[in-house]
């Protein structure tokens, strides 16, 4: 077993890392969104920029960012999803950022919680396109024509189900190699040489995170249009 800070903490010994991980990070985003709710203000107050750097800006330019982002790939009426995809954004990518310090073993390193975020999109994406459409949703996978029904639905069915795992197994292994990278480099060459590769694994804990969000949004996408 690698080692851990939790594993320190009393009580926590016999709880495997990346639940440990898991529950931390949920921790930390529900704190950080009790600051963003205490500096916040009134939205009134919001119209007039302030003079210097504070907390609220910095929130504010994470929100517009996650706005935008969202907006790009949904279009018209994208906020309602801006929360559900925010949260999936940065649960993910602060998981992935704390594999970047030592003695913290990610939850994303663990095909449990990996797996588990895929079928959380799995069952988001169909809910809404039942929400959307009624039971009329389920035609598509019928395919266009109706007497294609008997060799699209299988194909529709396979297609539908891969897609928790392929989520799941891609953030996994990005992330799985990208740990093991910078512990081996931590290992042979502790000093210098693996700030190269905390920089690159900055960047692939938010590219991971981006690529989870996106596809995640293209299956509502697909999901909620009228024209499936």
């Amino acid at each position: 077993m690698h080692f851990t800070w939790f594993h320190l903490i009393p009580g926590l010994e016999h709880y495997p890392d990346h639940v440990l991980t898991a529950g931390f990070c949920t921790l930390a985003i529900s704190a950080l969104s009790l600051l963003a709710y205490s500096v916040a203000g009134v939205p009134e107050a919001a119209l007039v920029p302030a003079q210097k750097f504070t907390l609220r800006n910095m929130f504010e330019v994470i929100v517009e960012a996650l706005t935008g982002f969202v907006d790009s790939v949904l279009g018209h009426g994208s906020e309602k999803y801006v929360p559900i995809i925010g949260a999936l954004f940065i649960y993910v990518f602060l998981n992935n950022i704390f594999g970047l310090f030592p003695g913290i073993n990610p939850a994303t390193d663990n095909l449990n919680t990996t797996l588990a975020c895929g079928l959380f999109v799995f069952i988001l994406y169909n809910a809404l396109g039942v929400k959307e459409s009624g039971l009329a949703y389920f035609k598509h996978f019928l395919g266009p024509l109706i007497w294609l029904a008997p060799l699209m639905l299988p194909i529709e069915l396979i297609s539908h189900a891969v897609r928790p795992m392929s989520l799941g197994l891609r953030l996994f292994g990005n992330m799985t190699g990208d740990h093991t990278v910078l512990t081996i480099f931590l290992n042979l060459v502790p000093v210098g040489v693996p700030m190269v590769f905390y920089l690159l694994g900055m960047f692939v804990c938010f590219v991971q995170a981006f690529v989870f969000s996106l596809l995640s949004m293209v299956y509502i996408q697909m999901a909620t249009a009228h024209d499936h």
